[in-house]
């Protein structure tokens, strides 16, 4: 098992650091940052999952609401835990994690007391979702351009953050397979999840999303949610992650039955060349919009191979063929959230850097740098609606809608791996726990 505490101590260094130099920038003097309050669902007693503000985690790995952490230059942070007598639930005790060292930890049994511990705090920002209690103690609620340093030091991943990518990988990995198991031995989506929860270890309010698991023409929803009976899919699409101190990994596999059309398992395999081109293509420097577009050609390549399309790459990207096959960005930062922050942002200061009006849902317009993780995950779908206006306008010729009819009952593909930015490259975080 790896010593996390070197690891952890580098990592809360670089925290110290940046944030240092983010409040020295945006005039503040100390930086209150919440885990956060429960969220109850309207008009009832029951709360929903609760997740920690993402800031308060890149600093902590501390489960559970109410907890303050106060951050001042040059000091040792203090961390104000929470930790009430309860018999409703189950309150574990902080033990001696690895962590802890590189903090000033009370300890106190109230929500009231812990706020009151912070004291009289000048020129000092608040991030976080317990907003009136920080209106309360004079402090500044959520400043735009703070918060905006802090996101965008947040694409940049310590090694501490690195491993507890790839350790959710090797947990969503054993999903994984468990999951194509199932589906070739003829489960329902509901069969394959199950046993994607069991083999990961996890239930499902653990997971850092819904986990995606399609068969068939429900593959072409990207966001799928169902669960259903049917049996003996031809194409399973299955999208799901997990997460360890709370960083995620999200992964996502398109298997083909042995029944299946044999002419979508080929798209199969070729979308997933495709995705392996596009991971070896990056590189520091590289816009990730640049790799986006690049993902548009090679796309456009293979549904002319398939005889979808009756035109050239070139043209077919120019004249906006491709995007109702693929019309989502190629991939986002992930971390501590999934789409994880500062994908559209220019600069630090929190200057906008929105997608191009041809590709308007790409998620990271920002130049690939070292220390980035983020995913890479082309796709390509029948989806009737986006196919719609070009069968009645100028371009239905350069269509095959006989072939796109016959296909559109398969649904749709997608092939997601994580990489790391070397600064000879990248590593592909996911391959090693899952090559296929």
């Amino acid at each position: 098992m790896t010593d996390l505490s070197p690891l952890f101590h580098v990592h809360a260094a670089e925290r110290q650091r940046t944030t240092a130099e983010a409040m020295a920038k945006t005039g503040f003097d100390a930086l209150v940052i919440s885990s956060g309050k429960v969220y109850t669902h309207f008009a009832d007693d029951q709360d929903a999952p609760f997740r920690p503000t993402p800031h308060f985690a890149h600093w902590c790995p501390l489960a559970g609401p109410h907890h303050v952490l106060v951050v001042r230059p040059g000091q040792r942070p203090r961390l104000i835990r929470y930790a009430p007598e309860d018999f409703w639930y189950e309150q574990a005790p902080l033990g001696q994690p690895f962590w802890a060292p590189e903090f000033d930890i009370e300890e106190v049994g109230t929500v009231e007391e812990v706020w009151k511990r912070l004291g009289s705090l000048k020129k000092a920002a608040y991030i976080g979702n317990e907003t009136d209690r920080a209106e309360a103690a004079g402090l500044e609620v959520n400043p735009a351009l703070l918060t905006a340093r802090l996101d965008w030091n947040r694409t940049t991943k310590s090694a501490y953050e690195v491993h507890c990518i790839e350790a959710a990988t090797v947990i969503a990995a054993r999903g994984h397979e468990a999951a194509r198991a199932a589906f070739l031995a003829g489960g329902s989506e509901l069969d394959i999840h199950h046993a994607y929860i069991q083999a990961a270890g996890i239930v499902d309010h653990e997971m850092p999303y819904g986990s995606i698991v399609a068969l068939n023409e429900k593959g072409a929803i990207l966001h799928y949610e169902g669960k259903r009976a049917i049996k003996r899919g031809n194409v399973l699409l299955i999208d799901a992650g997990a997460q360890v101190r709370g960083y995620a990994s999200d992964i996502t596999r398109t298997v083909a039955a042995p029944h299946c059309d044999n002419r979508f398992a080929a798209l199969i395999k070729g979308m997933e060349t495709i995705e392996l081109k596009l991971c070896g293509l990056v590189k520091p420097g590289m816009p990730y919009g640049e790799l986006h577009h690049q993902g548009h050609l090679l796309i456009a390549g293979l549904l002319q191979e398939s005889g979808i399309l009756e035109v050239a790459p070139e043209e077919a990207v120019e004249k906006g063929f491709t995007r109702p096959f693929f019309p989502h960005g190629l991939g986002h930062h992930l971390g501590i959230q999934v789409h994880d922050v500062a994908g559209r942002q220019g600069s630090p200061e929190g200057a906008p850097a929105p997608p191009p009006p041809q590709h308007p849902t790409l998620r990271t317009t920002r130049d690939i740098d070292v220390n980035q993780v983020f995913t890479v995950e082309p796709g390509l779908y029948f989806i009737p609606m986006l196919l719609r206006p070009f069968r009645e306008n100028e371009h239905k010729a350069a269509f095959n809608w006989t072939l796109i009819d016959e296909l559109t009952p398969c649904g749709g593909i997608r092939i997601e791996d994580n990489l790391l930015v070397t600064s000879t490259g990248h590593r592909n975080l996911t391959r090693p726990h899952l090559p296929q």
